[in-house]
């Protein structure tokens, strides 16, 4: 018999439901809840996964105090006692609380209402400020609050859906599933795509505009002037629900149809029919993601769609909108509470006297934070600088995910006192923390997410507490007490939840946007049943689906603002630093890998660092398919695996941003960018870096499958997890000099020194190949050679946990390939599935021309969909050939 629970995935800012399961043996296994109106039963590869990602391997179990167990009294009372003593001698701004949108909302209500409302100082800001910061300044500017005004269900709803700096199929897959399922449905519906890259999402739009990088803003500025000369403008709600429309144009109009082709590096005929569809089809939603808010102009970027949206009347009527798509799992719910330094809890701001009166009479607070605190690149600059002299980082990592890495890091470990709160023990950032707080994890921890579409969702636990792991709210609550103050004295996420709920309802009568004041008196039973809501839900049942179709915005005078924009300068690259570096996400993995790196299925996909480069740039620069790159800006260098492709612009290279020194030698991407942020949301810009690349001078190149975790010290190494062990990719320099290499895998691979490998050696190609049995099973296999080593990584590492009775067949793995009985089933394309390139080219073979046939035959895209465009260019690739 397995019990089920209904909790909400800790991924994207989707925010799906999950239905986790717990068998008799304490197995877990995880599905999409048909029930959740987010995701209606689907998961993407990750979601599907979770299962795979919850054990306690590398787990942080204890406090830990300067590197040894200690007792939570302990640890708890040096916080208290260190921040306290902080704040008397240097002030409340010698502190600071950088926090994460992977905390549930209730651990951000607690951390904010401490630091802002009891320390007394702005600085507790967040990693949302590095992926939807700009989006906030945006929504605040033009509506007078940060309120997301449409549904998901809009993007099915509208005849026009523009996808600009969001590559919807590998960010946020369910979403894309239903607007491709939307679009099977009604074909007339048109899909725009605005990204410099062709990614996975290409396949279903209309058009493709690959923009020239940070050229967004020109982009949305031509179609305004367009508009303004058109049909399209809605008079009657530009006069009676906005103003600054005139000046807004009059800005717009000023850059010529030639400044926009050139700003925007689009050709004339893209720009017209752009413009015409966007004219023409009423029901348009526009939604934008990290390649409008990560940038210098992110919030005017942002206010230049609304801008668009506004001059229409396309805002709030079903299937009409701007549409921010949130990062994380709860970046919506640190909104709500104030978890970035420049807001207060419950859409109230900090700036306004009245507000912080309102909220700290609230509180019933000492003091309450007189004006915004730092964010966060300026939070970390500050620490270098002494200004901060203790901080606590809470369930983010920043050492791999802020622009400047390496100097974010020299600033954490010269900070005086430094705590972390986190579930793993090893991560770039806990090596440099004086006490560690082991956190819960997902699956352990109760509490509530908000989604993109403000869908409040519960997080339930469904596993015990391991070790002596906590609650973040419980550690900070514990924090407050010890340091003397009152209001800390919650007893469940429900107590927490409720009091949020009621400062939402506080003194607001429909003055403020965000109200879930029906759950002010909230109670345990009710909590634990809570099902997904969208807010507004007032005490007095008023709730809202949309907002802004008549009007009723949140500036004194209720009307939108149009904002009058100026188009930056998109600079072109020269002289040594001749690329442009843009840095993103990629399918099968999530922000720094500290969850997803635990699942082998998820490591199949793309198992290394790697750039893509596209093939003339490769070409001019001596850069060679699947040889190592050296990329490198003024601030830092990573080596990682070349990836030549069409699907990159010229000028550009693209690198994910999930490695860390965890799973490669040199591979932080951010620490090559800069910390040039927004000057009005402060958040960085991490997509338009000056960098230039060459080839990765190794002399020999290496790959092995290990049973144990390797130890490598090599000049390029990248980890990934496997069935039944690991995989590793090596590289050596000629200053490498090994002359023992069977006693450099035994210490490597922490083999026995008893074994004694089957391998040989060809001095005249530099090929090496070892193998180590114990028994039956396989315990390590070493693949060295001159050039990248061409051996199928999936077949390999499926040796690790076959049974080897047959002598003779060991030899095959020496020879580094499968027997004619042991098909290879290639490079993993669904991750879902676990389903090989190799596997679909032979369904191809067999008859199966379209996706639908290849997921009939092999399963591959029938879960998640978020492969469906890869398989269907490997269906065109092999047609082709075949026709040739």
């Amino acid at each position: 018999m397995s019990i089920e629970t209904k909790t909400t995935c800790p991924y994207c800012g989707v925010g799906c439901g999950v239905i986790a399961k717990v068998d008799d043996t304490g197995k877990v296994s995880v599905a999409g809840d048909p029930d959740h109106p987010a995701n209606f039963g689907r998961l993407c590869s990750k979601g599907s996964a979770l299962a795979e990602t919850i054990d306690l391997d590398g787990r942080l179990l204890f406090p830990e105090i300067a590197g040894e167990r200690a007792e939570w009294d302990e640890a708890l009372d040096l916080v208290a006692k260190r921040f306290g003593e902080t704040v008397t001698e240097h002030g409340p701004d010698s502190v600071a609380f950088y926090v994460s949108g992977q905390l549930l909302t209730e651990d951000y209500y607690v951390a904010n209402k401490l630091m802002k409302g009891f320390i007394g100082s702005g600085n507790i800001d967040t990693n949302s400020r590095l992926c939807m910061s700009s989006s906030v300044a945006g929504h605040r500017r033009a509506f007078g609050s940060d309120t997301v005004p449409g549904t998901y269900e809009d993007l099915e709803l509208a005849d026009l859906v523009i996808l600009t700096g969001s590559n919807l199929a590998w960010c946020h897959p369910v979403l894309y599933q239903r607007l491709a399922a939307a679009k099977s449905a009604r074909p007339f519906m048109k899909i725009v795509v605005i990204d410099p890259r062709r990614t996975m999402t290409c396949d279903i739009a209309d058009m493709h505009l690959a923009i020239r990088p940070d050229g967004d803003v020109a982009l949305f500025m031509g179609l305004l002037a367009h508009l303004a000369e058109s049909n399209a403008l809605d008079r009657a709600y530009i006069a009676t629900h906005t103003t600054g429309f005139e000046n807004a144009v009059t800005a717009a109009a000023s850059l010529s149809f030639d400044d926009v082709m050139e700003r925007s590096g689009l050709a004339a005929e893209q720009l017209r029919a752009f413009f015409r569809l966007f004219e023409t089809v009423e029901k348009s939603v526009t939604c934008y993601s990290q390649g409008v808010n990560q940038s210098a102009s992110g919030t005017d970027k942002v206010n230049a769609i609304i801008n668009c949206h506004l001059a229409t009347g396309r805002i709030g009527r079903p299937g009409m909108g701007p549409f921010s798509l949130t990062g994380q799992p709860n970046a919506m719910g640190g909104r709500e509470v104030g978890g970035l330094a420049n807001m207060l809890a419950a859409h109230m701001a900090i700036e306004d006297r009245q507000d912080r009166d309102r909220v700290q009479r609230f509180w019933g607070s000492p003091v309450i934070a007189e004006r915004p605190g730092l964010k966060a690149v300026d939070m970390f600059r500050a620490v270098a600088e002494g200004r901060i002299k203790a901080l606590w980082i809470m369930a983010t990592n920043p050492v791999v995910s802020m622009p400047d890495a390496d100097a974010v890091a020299a600033a954490i470990k010269s900070c005086p006192f430094v705590v972390v709160s986190d579930v793993l023990r090893e991560t770039d950032t806990t090596r440099h923390a004086d006490i560690l707080l082991p956190s819960l994890g997902w699956g352990e921890k109760d509490g509530t997410v908000t989604n993109s579409e403000r869908r409040i969702s519960r997080q339930r636990r469904f596993l015990p507490a391991p070790g002596e792991a906590k609650a973040d709210w419980w550690q900070m609550a514990e924090v407050g007490r010890r340091m003397g103050f009152q209001g800390f004295d919650f007893r469940s996420p429900a107590d927490i939840f409720g009091e949020h709920a009621a400062l939402s309802a506080f003194e607001n009568e429909g003055s403020r946007d965000f109200d879930i004041g029906a759950f002010s008196r909230i109670d345990g039973d009710t909590y634990q049943d809570l099902a997904p809501f969208q807010w507004p839900v007032s005490r007095e049942g008023t709730t809202r689906t949309r907002f802004f179709a008549d009007g009723d915005f949140y500036h004194p005078d209720g009307k939108a603002r149009f904002m009058t924009i100026q188009a930056p300068e998109t600079s072109r690259t020269n002289g040594r630093f001749g690329l442009t570096l843009n840095t993103g996400r990629i399918r099968d993995q999530w922000h720094t890998m500290t969850r997803t790196g635990k699942s082998a299925r998820l490591s199949g996909h793309m198992a290394e660092p790697f750039a893509e480069i596209h093939p003339r740039d490769a070409m001019e620069r001596g850069i060679r398919s699947a040889a190592l790159v050296e990329v490198e800006s003024p601030h830092g260098s990573v080596v990682v695996r070349a990836l030549i492709t069409e699907r990159q612009a010229r000028g550009s290279i693209f690198v994910p941003m999930h490695w860390n020194d965890q799973f490669a030698a040199k591979a932080r991407i951010d620490a090559l960018v800069p910390a040039v942020t927004d000057p009005v949301s402060g958040q960085p810009a991490s997509k338009n870096i000056a960098i230039t690349a060459r080839p990765f001078d190794a002399a020999l190149y290496g790959f092995a499958v290990s049973a144990t975790k390797p130890a490598a010290e090599t000049a390029y190494w990248a980890l990934g997890r496997t069935e039944g062990g690991w995989r590793i990719e090596l590289a050596f320099k000629a200053t490498d000099r090994i002359d023992d290499w069977i006693a450099w895998c035994r210490r490597t691979f922490a083999l026995p020194i008893e074994i004694e490998p089957l391998g040989y050696a060809d001095h005249e190609t530099g090929d090496l190949r070892l193998a180590f049995f114990d028994g039956e099973r396989l315990l390590a296999a070493f693949f060295l050679a001159r050039e990248p080593v061409a051996v199928s990584r999936s077949w390999a590492a499926a040796e690790l946990t076959a049974v080897h009775s047959d002598l003779r067949k060991r030899f095959l793995i020496v020879a580094g390939r499968p027997g004619a009985d042991q098909p290879d089933p290639g490079a993993t394309v669904c991750s879902c599935f676990s389903v090989g390139v190799n596997s679909i080219v032979a369904a191809i073979r067999n008859g199966c021309h379209s996706v639908e046939a290849v997921g009939a035959a092999t399963n591959a895209g029938t879960n998640c969909g978020s492969c469906r465009a890869e398989i269907s260019g490997i269906i065109d690739g092999c047609l082709a050939a075949a026709a040739e």
